[in-house]
């Protein structure tokens, strides 16, 4: 089972990072924290001693690792979205940095918790191309009751472009046909943040 887990996060790291489930930084991340409560509880500072992972890099473990710990541990409850400023906190340390624009869902029950995250699409210093059709599939393989959007802003901007806001409308109009609701189109810039919903753009 642990052996199991083990691949099951090596994947789903290699997946968020871009890098290759063989490759040298996976390999050595792997070799180092050999079980599952081992990396689980790596820290920021512990990551950077390894070759080939920056600040950055060591962030996006970190929160990879936080979601994954709040998701599986047993007897404990789900990390539950209260405010924009709860899923956030959870997606800053992942987005905050990255040189290229993120488009990441949380899947959420009907408590709001959350039941899962999948990266939709990658894109470049500036723009990233999302469908509808694109975010529900996922939202409905997951049964998911509601969902948040989370993107980020590479210049360190916050401010939603026209853009963005033309992609929550569709986003929001697509929820109510499909039945799964939009809570939050969030962006992350640094250590920034603008929430849609606040903002009475959705």
């Amino acid at each position: 089972m642990q052996s199991y887990q083990m691949n099951n996060l090596k994947a789903l790291l290699a997946d968020t990072l871009c890098e290759k489930s063989e490759g040298y930084v996976m390999e050595q991340l792997f070799n180092r924290y050999t079980t599952l409560s081992e990396l689980l509880d790596v820290t920021e500072h512990e990551l950077l001693t390894i070759k080939g992972i920056g600040k950055s890099k060591a962030r996006q473990i970190v929160s990879a690792l936080q979601l994954a710990r709040i998701l599986n541990a047993p007897g404990q409850q789900a990390y539950t979205i209260s405010s924009p400023k709860d899923a956030a906190d959870l997606m800053m340390p992942e987005l905050a940095y990255l040189q290229r624009e993120h488009f990441v869902l949380l899947f959420l029950n009907t408590k709001n918790r959350v039941i899962g995250k999948e990266t939709i699409a990658i894109g470049s210093l500036d723009s990233c191309i999302v469908s509808p059709m694109q975010v529900y599939k996922a939202a409905v393989k997951r049964s998911s009751a509601a969902i948040i959007a989370v993107h980020n802003h590479p210049s360190g901007d916050p401010t939603p472009s026209r853009e963005d806001i033309a992609l929550t409308e569709r986003l929001v109009t697509a929820g109510e046909i499909m039945g799964v609701q939009l809570l939050d189109h969030l962006i992350i810039a640094n250590e920034n943040y603008c929430s849609m919903k606040e903002r009475g753009l959705m």
